[in-house]
């Protein structure tokens, strides 16, 4: 949560072109092999104070270091960048690296700092990329999680890293009526970069993946978007491309039990290089908006099981009251249908998830001419064989909504714990 993000970071940053003078070599993946991370990330921290190298003036920060990684428990920005990444080196020592530059890298781009070097010679390849030059941080976070594929592909011990593997970090069982397609599925490490702005979200991930040429490629990538805060004043649940609120029921960010119970992976969860991290799962889910486009208000608030006006459950006046599944109309039906999405994902109540879905528009479908377009589902959760897996279960059997969508896309990953100053993302997996 924000709460345990730490407010030093604002204040403490170095560019690239003070770490070269500091350390007299020409690149950042020779410093950390030479020093070590831990050397690395203590003369950023020192010489950050000494240098005074102040970060954007501008209040749209987010602090990149503390107990749980920022962009999961933040509030949702206006748009995301995500992006699942295949590691092409069978080093475990270039996987370690890889984290360690990427650790440099997202601490100066959260501030709204360049990724390298400025420089004026027109004869080599500028260290960033430039696109976000001149923006703000736009209340960037970078967020980075494993999938299972990094630990055994091919039954492979790919890193030595077996023994370390989550039980709970395994490919999420095939569902009724999915439609996965390979390009959309799966990955060995995941960035979520999430913005105010789309330009600053996409820098994030393409200076990212540039860092890691040589070690990692792109598998696949989508961007998303929801309503922007300027645009709603009145800061209420965003809407899907249907029309309905998307989120009405979700968990309470700021209540820290609620978080520790149903989303932060706790010490007797096993293992301890996840404790304080979380369990991201992925769904790229196609909308067939023309066809809903078609189908009556009445039908569309049933598919629910809420008013699309307010929210609401059906048979209720406010968005955040709690559904009265018991309740029958005139004829003996349940006022909100058994086969609706609001009813069949809250189940018995007790499977919590933290939803952080955006939207997606890629163009038209070239197959149908229609709009491919629909929702990239993000949801991060303390366990995912007890909380999404059931839940979705029951929806690919029995919900209404199946009939207006299709699973395109899936993935699963172990979100990293936060670390603090002179640490790097994922250090508790390689310590």
């Amino acid at each position: 949560m924000a709460d345990y993000q730490s407010d030093k970071q604002t204040k403490q940053a170095i560019t690239r072109r003070d770490l070269l003078k500091l350390a007299g070599v020409g690149g950042l993946g020779v410093i950390i092999g030479a020093t070590g991370a831990g050397s690395v990330m203590t003369l950023v921290e020192g010489e950050a104070k000494k240098a005074a190298a102040s970060p954007s003036s501008s209040n749209d920060i987010v602090p990149f270091y503390g107990k749980h990684q920022a962009g999961i428990a933040t509030v949702a920005q206006n748009h995301v960048y995500f992006a699942s990444l295949e590691v092409t080196t069978s080093s475990s020592e270039d996987l370690k690296s890889l984290f360690q530059e990427w650790t440099v890298a997202t601490s100066l781009m959260t501030q709204g700092q360049p990724v390298g070097e400025t420089t004026t010679n027109g004869y080599i390849p500028p260290k960033d990329t430039g696109e976000a030059e001149g923006l703000t941080p736009a209340n960037l976070t970078i967020t980075f999680g494993v999938g299972p594929s990094l630990f055994i592909k091919n039954g492979k011990d790919r890193f030595g890293l077996k023994s370390k593997q989550p039980k709970e970090l395994v490919d999420l069982p095939p569902f009724p009526l999915d439609a996965l397609k390979e390009e959309w599925t799966g990955g060995d490490i995941c960035i979520q970069a999430c913005a105010d702005d789309p330009q600053v979200a996409f820098h994030a991930v393409r200076n990212l993946i540039r860092i890691a040429r040589g070690k990692a490629i792109l598998h696949w990538a989508q961007a998303g978007f929801q309503r922007t805060k300027q645009a709603d004043a009145n800061k209420e649940t965003p809407r899907n491309l249907f029309g309905f609120k998307d989120g009405t029921a979700n968990i309470n960010v700021s209540d820290e039990q609620a978080m520790n119970k149903h989303v932060w992976v706790q010490s007797e969860d096993g293992p301890a290089w996840l404790e304080n991290g979380t369990y991201l799962v992925v769904r790229k889910i196609q909308m067939y908006l023309e066809v809903w486009d078609r189908t009556i208000l009445r039908e569309q608030e049933n598919t629910f099981g809420r008013y699309r006006a307010t929210g609401a459950p059906l048979g209720q006046k406010e968005e955040h009251e709690e559904m009265d599944l018991t309740r029958k109309n005139e004829h003996g039906d349940y006022v909100i249908p058994e086969n609706s999405h609001a009813r069949l994902a809250f189940g018995d109540g007790t499977q919590k998830i933290l939803r952080r879905p955006y939207s997606y528009s890629d163009g038209m479908d070239p197959k149908t001419g229609s709009l491919d377009a629909g929702l990239l589902f993000l949801s991060f959760q303390r366990s995912p064989a007890t909380s999404f897996i059931p839940m979705q279960e029951r929806l690919s059997r029995m919900d209404k909504l199946n009939e207006y969508t299709i699973h395109r896309g899936s993935a699963i990953f172990a979100v990293f714990p936060g670390i603090k100053e002179g640490e790097y993302i994922g250090q508790t997996l390689f310590g």
